[in-house]
This record gives structure tokens, sequence and C-alpha cells, in this order.
């Protein structure tokens, strides 16, 4: 059976909540379930309110999670920079302020030091990828000035990914639609891709992920208006579709065989190797909140997506995800 099959078959939303006479997420204080099959989750009420009630600040960025601390990483438009969160959801001190819009991010380990790597959309540094350490420290920067005239321009920033021998992707989602790769130190190398519906092309290619699920490294990107991911190889060379008819894919996470779309049109999907979806989690039942940035968070219930932009697997299968959002909303989904 096809994946697009399969979407029509999965329940779209699968909820377990002990006061039946409440609807679903309504009560902020009550854990609420999510998912089915093997991808069953319960959203973790207040996880990652701030202190003193200060707000989170917009959203519209990306989720890492530190794989030697377990902290997370979340990237907002707010004058602080990025939150840091333990994972019980006590915040720690924001960092990097400089770096505020990053609109999405990366994390790996190099020479025994966790790193972050962020593509910088807004802010007063807008249109960079910076490279910080976990304190904000900056190791790298590539922009405009130091990549020089390049094919299809540096403008529309949306996406960064590092393959495992450092290169840098760089994805243009809201420019020409070209992904510029550099060397690890910031030496551009190449360019491929463009705009369009066709093989090797992509309508906002907005989130990047290195995809080790088969041998050789791939490029996966979201293809964002096209409803699909797509592969292509590190060189640059066109692979194929990989998963379609989903919701305005913004970026995924990778665990084991399986992935987590955030789609923007309210709902994460968890797709298995083959890209078909095995689970739904958050689906939101009310059409007018997909894809909207002004909800007000009173609006917003626990458990349920208006706009997924951002997220992150941690090593137990844990999500984090981060909508899009004009004051800001993280949520833990706890593994069931």
């Amino acid at each position: 059976m096809k994946p697009a099959a399969l979407l029509l078959l999965l329940p779209a939303l699968a909820f377990a909540h002990p006061d039946h006479g409440t609807e679903p997420g309504k009560d902020i204080d009550t854990a609420v379930r999510t998912g089915n099959g093997a991808w069953q989750y319960e959203a973790v009420p207040h996880w990652g309110e701030l202190p003193d009630g200060k707000n989170v600040g917009p959203t519209h960025g990306g989720v890492v999670i530190d794989p030697k601390t377990g902290n997370i990483y979340v990237s907002t438009d707010a004058p602080h920079g990025i939150l840091v969160y333990q994972p019980d959801g006590k915040a720690l001190p924001a960092i990097a302020p400089e770096c505020q819009g990053f609109h999405a991010m990366a994390v790996r380990e190099e020479e025994g030091q966790t790193v972050i790597y962020g593509a910088q959309l807004a802010g007063p540094k807008a249109l960079r990828v910076c490279k910080i350490d976990t304190t904000g420290k900056q190791l790298l920067e590539i922009s405009q000035a130091t990549a020089g005239d390049l094919q299809g321009g540096w403008g529309g920033l949306t996406a960064v990914a590092v393959a495992p021998d450092g290169s840098i992707f760089c994805s243009m989602g809201y420019g020409a639609q070209f992904i510029h790769k550099f060397d690890a130190a910031g030496k551009h190398l190449k360019t491929f891709g463009g705009s369009g519906k066709g093989d090797g092309q992509t309508d906002r290619s907005h989130g990047l992920a290195i995809d080790t699920r088969f041998g050789e490294p791939r490029l996966l990107v979201c293809d964002r208006e096209n409803r699909r991911l797509v592969h292509f190889d590190l060189e640059g060379n066109w692979i194929g579709v990989h998963a379609t008819h989903l919701r305005r894919p913004c970026s995924v996470s990778i665990l084991g065989d399986h992935l987590a779309v955030a789609e923007l049109e309210a709902r994460v999907t968890i797709l298995d190797k083959s890209g078909t979806p095995v689970a739904f989690l958050g689906d939101n039942p009310n059409r007018d909140q997909w894809a909207k940035f002004p909800i007000p968070l009173d609006q917003m219930h626990l458990g349920i997506f208006t706009s997924p932009h951002g997220l992150s697997f941690d090593k137990d299968g844990n999500l984090y995800v981060q909508d899009w959002n004009q004051s800001g909303r993280v949520t833990k989904l706890q593994k069931l």
C-alpha cells in the first residue's frame, strides 16, 4: 500500500484524557495522550515555562539537544536568543542573544565538544550561518561577505545541516531555492537545486537534515510547498522523493529507522524508513488554527499543535516541538 493511502487510513489523532467531559488539551494542568501504535506520547503540562511568567518570545526556529548533557536548546526571535532547558523543563540561562533569529539549528560533537550551527534568518545579524559552542561563543560565521557571489544569491536563508566530514549545507528556502555547500572552514564548494516541482527542484526548501539510514549519508530536504521530503547525495545529485502528501513539512528529526516531521499545518507525523506514515501526533481538528502565527496561548490546547516548525527527538524517543507562534510555545511529548 502506498503512503498516500495510509494517510487516509491511519487515525488522524488519538487522545486519552481522564476527564471525558473535557475537550482534550483544554485543561492545561492535565497530561494529554496522542499518537498511535508504538508511537504513543503524553504531552507534559507546564513543561518549559519560564520563571516569573516571562514570555518565551516569538518562535520561528528550531530545537536541538546536546548529546552529552541532554539539555534542550530552543531558538527564538526574542532578544534573549536561545533558550536552554533541562529535560525536566527547568530553564537554564539563555545563551547567544546575538543569535536571535536562528530559523533552524543543527547539533553535533566536534573534537569532544558539542557545537550548534544556526541558520540566522532574522535579528540584528540576519542572513548568516553561525557556529557556536553551548555557552554561545562564536566559532565560525558564513555570510554573504565571506561566501562571495553565489548562484541565486544569499537571500532567504532557512536551514543548515552538517555532514559527517564537516561539510556545511545551507538552504535559501525563502529565496531562490538553491542549496549551497561549504567545507568545514566555510569555503564555498558548490551550489545545486533551484525552484520548481520537478526532480532536483524544490519549492520552499525549508529544512535540512543528514540522513544516514541508507548507507552513504544523504541530504534530506523538507520541500515544504511541494509537500514532500526529498533526497540528494552529498555532492548535490538528485536521488528521489522520500515521502509525499505531507502538510507543508518544515523540519525533521531522525531516530533509528524512523523520523518525525514538523508539519506547519498543525501536525507531527512519524515516518518509517520507506517514507510511510506510522503515527500522527497532536493533529489539530480546528483548521482555522493551522499554520497561524498570532494565536494567543490561551487558545492553544496542550498536546494539540497549531504550526509545528522545529522539533527534535532525544535519545529515549521523547519529542520536543516548537510551534511557530507570536508568544512562543515549546511542547515536550513524553514517549510511553
